[in-house]
This record gives structure tokens, C-alpha cells and sequence, in this order.
């Protein structure tokens, strides 16, 4: 212990972590280590909940703004009037502002927005995907914020799952491979550093990661979400768990446990893959975190009997919980469990010692505010020319001609004229897909970017006519009904080649569970209509978090298929490589399926799958 006249050893930087963290916990009452055990959505803070309470961290669901289309600069302010009320406490402990970022700083209008993971496992890229992690961590740390609840670590198996675009592929050895952004996020950790022990490199350019959702999430029964995964431990330790491991050795700092179960058991009150595997056999060392109301689901109704979902999930072995509302409900009964012994004191100190060992390295408490040089960086120039690095990387080639000695692509930039058309063609809320701006994501220009139409029209040469129509049909009905077919604006054999720009509207998590995988918005009538009755060559994008049905007639009948997935705001990618300045570099992550009720059997293409321009 320190005298009167010197600093209390927790802080002093230069004093070994575990003895700052030993120092520190031996100074808490119950009711501050509890505390640091919350976490807490932003609506609901207030001063007296970080300062008298001493609540440990907060977070901002998807959708929670500090306004609506805030800058980066207000994020930054209110995250730093959080840490203030922080500071004030007893102890002074900072908290840590969570976020999920899954592609690119996505809650946040203007920052640039990466294709989603099942995109990047398209590219199989681990440079590539080295920087994205690099660019989400400054834009992140721009705002304020210190921890970003990413990479998602899901092996989806099931295409009908809501959450396949959060999953880099089906294989877990790819990703496995992808688990380096942790790296990009926190820094590289020197050589000999202890596996499972939580690293980050630098408190400025880099945030805290967090593998998630441990473990099995995307091998539910059905691909239902939040569903059962059915398995003997060794296949869920050979592929759902197996892309945890280099994690474990890169020092994440975090883990975030599942809402699904295994074997009927949940894993929020899982102590057996919580404790004896995760923290025990696979020795990490960092902090776990529940999901969001995480516990809430672990009686039914919801949270009806709350104090037992405390109970079983601290007793797990999940250090901090989001919350993320009824803090006040939830202190209160953590207390209570405390000192009627139903949870052992011990459990507390270990969940508390790996939240302070975390913020300790992580440098908050040497630099608990953020760094305003940091804000012109968000969605600056260089960022989006990496996202639109990582959109080429990420498109898959399907189909390329009719005749596979006379290739349909590249498309010719100075061709006469250009009929493009389908619900995705000019919308960077559908290219962006779900977790962006708000939870499920939006249609229309929601943030800044480029949209497919307007990266074509930037690429084709000045002499190009581009007739756009974003409802084909409706267009040619409302022609037919006005009997203005004078003007044959849409006569088929006046156009060089169409562009149909089709796929899914976006979703999140359960949103998104669906049996019928047809291409949404009658994309398939579209695109027969275009390629068929007005028997135009016809290349066909779509925009999807997984593989859609593709009928052999409407395969069949267009010249040219690229599977873009969920490209994110940089849509001068796509416009890249279907004019041949760029190559095709993707690769299936997935299998695509002919008939999903049989996903699994005889696929239209395999994963690994990917089709050249230039042989």
C-alpha cells in the first residue's frame, strides 16, 4: 500500500499490471466491484451511475446515437463527458465504451463501411483484411471509443441463418485465417507474448477486439438464430471453437459469449465451455462479456426470474454483463447473491481482476479521453480507397458467357447504350446491409458513399448513354398504359448489354432467418424480363449476405452472374472489375446451393468457386 504522500500504486504506469490490478481490487468494497461488472446502453447513463455506482463500461446499441446523424467530433464529446463522470468516482477507474463495428465503424454516418465478413472471406485476404482492422480501430478511436465488439468468429453452416454475412465461411479453417484482423484492431503483440494474456499495442491507434459469439453460433439446428447446436465436444472444438485459437495467441482482450446453446444447454450459463474450457483449458486470460440482455434469455418469460439469470451466469464465468437497461435491478440483486454466499466472493475478484486487466493494458487509465487529432481521418480518402480495395477482392465470378469460349466480361465502357436496372442498383443502404447506421440497416442514402449506378456512370466513357430504371416493370407498364412507345426508351435491341442490380433487403440476427432464399423483390422476373423477353445480354449482381436461389432458366438465360454480397459504401469496386481494370479475385466462402431444402447437396457451385476474366 502507498503512504499518505504517495500515489496509490494502481496509478502508476510504471508498476506491473497484476500488481496494479492487486492494489486496486484490495481497495473496492463490494459495491464498486460490482459495478465494474455492468455495462450499460448509453440512453440510460447518468452521472450518478459512473460516479456514485461505479458502473464499469458502456455501449451503444445498434441505432444509439448521441443524435441523429452525429459527427464524429459530438460522439467523441459525449463519450469524454462519460469518462469525466467516471473519473469522479471514489476510485477514479475510467470505463470502456463498447461499440459493435463489425465492418468499419458502422453506427457512425460518414465513416467508411467494408464489406461484411462473408465478403472478406471472398478475398481471403489477410494483409487485406490486417488493414481493415487497422482503419475500423483509428475511425473507432476518432469517436471516442475504446472497444469494438468484433471479429464475429461464427462457421456458419446453414445458409438460412440470419447472421450468415457476419460469418467469413463455412470452412473454419478460412476463418480461422480471418481472425487476423484482431491484430489490425489491437496492434501485433512481440514476439514469446503469453497466449490467451490481452495485448493492445497503442491506446491511440488501436481498440480493444473482441472474438465472438463463443462458441457454436453458426451451427444451430436449422440456422435458427439463438438457436441449439448439436454436436459431440470434439466437432465443436474442431470447427466452431477452432478459429478462437489465434485469437488466443494475437492477445484479444475480449470474448463475447453466444445467445445459442449446445446440447440444449445455453451458453450464458454454460460453465463448463465458460470456465473449464475458455478461461481454464484455453487459458485466456481477458475479460468475457454476456451479450445484449444476454442473461435476460435464460429463463422464460425473458428475465421474469432475474436474480436466478445473475446467479447462473456470473457463476459460469461471465465477468461483465450487458445489461444493458435495468443496471440499477441488476447491482442490486449481484449484491444480494454476494452476501447470501450464492456466489462465491472469489468469482467476483476473478471477474473484476480480468475487467482491470483489461482497461489497465488497454492505457485508459494513463489516457482515458480521446484524441480530437484523430477526427479528419473518418471516412478520409485513403480509408474508402481500402474499402474499395476490399470490394474488388471480394467479388466472385459465377458465370462469364453463355459460350465459355466467348467471354461476356470485361463490359465494354464505351458501348452505345446502357440499360441498368434492379432495387440495388443506386442504394447504398441495400449494398451496406444490416448493422450500419442502425441495427438492421436502412434503404437509401443512410451514409456516405457510392452507389453501384454512380460508380458505372464515373467509369463509362463520355459518349455512353445510361438509361437507369430502377422498377423496370412498373416502367414498362406505366409505358405501355401511356402509349408513348414513340420515344422506344426501353427497346431491347437499342442497348449494348444491361446491368440488373438485385439481391436482399437488410436484416440482423433473427430478422434475417429465413426457408425462402428466392432473390427478394421478384429479382428473378426482373432478370428474365431483361434478359429474355427483351433479349438483352444481361449481367446480373447480386447483393446478398449468402448465396440466393438462382433457377437454372434464369441462369441459363443472362450472359454474366457476380456474386457482390454486401459491399459497403464503396461501390466503385464493383464498376472495377466488371469493366476489366481490375481483375476477379474472389472465391466462394459458401456453398451455393441449387435447392435449399437440400443446401447441402449437389451445389450449383462450390465453395471455392470463382470464375477468371483474363485466364
Amino acid at each position: 500500500m502507498s503512504t499518505p504522500l504517495q500515489a496509490p500504486i494502481y496509478k502508476d504506469p510504471t508498476i506491473p499490471v497484476e500488481a496494479r490490478i492487486q492494489d486496486l481490487l484490495s481497495r473496492m468494497t463490494l459495491h464498486e466491484k460490482v459495478g465494474q461488472i455492468a455495462q450499460i446502453e448509453r440512453t440510460v447513463v447518468t452521472p450518478a451511475s459512473l460516479t456514485d455506482l461505479s458502473v464499469g463500461s458502456v455501449l451503444n446499441g445498434g441505432g444509439s446515437w448521441p443524435r441523429e446523424k452525429a459527427t464524429t467530433e459530438e460522439w467523441a464529446d459525449m463519450v469524454d463527458e462519460m469518462q469525466r463522470w467516471a473519473l469522479a468516482s471514489r476510485l477514479g477507474i475510467p470505463i470502456i465504451f463498447g461499440t459493435d463495428a463489425v465492418h468499419g465503424h458502422n453506427n457512425l454516418v460518414g465513416a467508411t463501411i467494408f464489406p461484411h465478413n462473408v465478403g472478406l472471406g471472398a478475398a481471403r485476404d489477410k494483409e487485406l483484411i490486417r488493414k481493415i482492422g487497422e482503419v475500423t480501430a483509428l475511425e473507432v478511436r476518432a469517436s471516442g471509443i475504446h472497444w469494438a465488439f468484433a471479429p464475429c468468429l461464427a462457421v456458419c453452416k446453414d445458409p438460412r441463418w440470419g447472421r450468415c454475412y457476419e460469418s467469413y465461411s463455412e470452412d473454419p479453417e478460412i476463418v480461422q485465417m480471418m481472425s487476423c484482423i484482431v491484430s489490425g484492431l489491437q496492434g501485433s503483440p512481440p514476439d514469446r507474448h503469453l497466449s490467451g494474456y490481452p495485448f493492445l499495442s497503442s491506446p491511440r491507434e488501436n481498440v480493444l477486439a473482441c472474438a465472438k459469439h463463443f462458441v457454436g453460433d453458426g451451427g444451430t439446428h436449422k440456422g435458427i438464430n439463438e438457436g441449439n447446436t448439436i454436436c459431440s465436444y470434439e466437432e465443436l472444438e474442431n470447427i466452431h471453437m477452432k478459429p478462437y485459437y489465434d485469437c488466443f495467441d494475437q492477445g484479444v482482450c475480449t470474448v463475447m459469449v453466444s445467445y445459442s446453446s449446445w446440447n440444449s444447454q445455453q451458453l450464458h450459463a454454460n460453465r463448463f465451455l465458460v470456465t473449464d474450457v475458455l478461461k481454464n483449458k484455453l487459458n485466456f486470460k481477458g475479460l468475457v462479456v454476456s451479450d445484449w440482455e444476454g442473461i435476460d434469455r435464460l429463463c422464460s418469460p425473458q428475465g421474469s426470474n432475474y436474480r436466478y439469470c445473475v446467479k447462473a451466469s456470473i457463476n459460469a464465468g461471465i465477468d461483465m454483463i450487458m445489461v444493458p437497461f435495468k443496471y440499477e435491478k441488476f447491482l442490486e440483486d449481484l449484491v444480494s447473491l454476494v452476501e447470501s454466499g450464492e456466489i462465491p466472493i472469489a468469482r467476483i475478484n476473478d471477474a473484476v481482476e480480468r475487467i482491470l486487466r483489461v482497461k489497465f493494458i488497454s492505457g485508459i487509465f494513463e489516457h482515458p479521453f480521446s484524441d480530437r487529432s484523430l477526427l479528419n481521418l473518418v471516412g478520409c480518402k485513403e480509408h474508402r480507397m481500402l474499402a474499395r480495395e476490399a470490394v474488388r477482392k471480394s467479388l466472385v465470378l459465377l458465370k462469364n458467357g453463355k459460350d465459355k469460349k466467348k467471354k461476356f466480361l470485361p463490359l465494354d465502357k464505351n458501348a452505345k447504350r446502357i440499360l441498368i436496372t434492379g432495387s440495388h442498383a443506386d442504394n447504398i443502404g441495400f449494398q451496406c446491409g444490416g448493422w450500419t447506421i442502425t441495427w438492421f440497416g436502412g434503404s437509401g442514402n443512410i451514409t456516405t458513399g457510392t452507389s453501384i449506378l454512380q460508380a458505372i456512370r464515373e467509369a463509362v466513357g463520355p459518349e455512353t448513354e445510361i438509361v437507369y430504371e430502377a422498377n423496370l416493370s412498373q416502367s414498362q407498364q406505366s409505358q405501355s398504359q401511356s402509349q408513348s412507345q414513340s420515344s422506344n426508351l426501353l427497346e431491347g435491341s437499342s442497348f449494348t448489354y444491361a446491368i440488373v442490380v438485385v439481391g436482399e433487403e437488410p436484416y440482423a440476427e433473427a430478422l434475417g432467418d429465413k426457408t425462402d432464399l428466392s432473390i427478394p423483390f421478384n429479382g428473378s422476373d426482373l432478370i428474365s424480363l431483361v434478359s429474355r423477353t427483351m433479349a438483352i445480354p444481361t449481367l446480373v449482381i447480386l447483393l446478398s449476405g449468402r448465396p440466393l436461389v438462382l433457377e437454372p432458366d434464369v441462369l441459363d438465360g443472362v450472359e454474366g452472374v457476380v456474386a457482390g454480397w454486401l459491399p459497403g459504401s464503396e461501390g466503385n469496386g464493383v464498376a472495377d472489375c466488371v469493366f476489366g481494370d481490375f481483375e476477379f479475385e474472389g472465391v466462394l466462402p459458401v456453398t451455393w446451393f441449387r435447392d435449399v431444402d437440400r443446401f447441402d447437396a449437389c451445389p450449383l457451385f462450390p465453395v471455392g468457386f470463382g470464375l477468371r476474366m483474363f485466364d
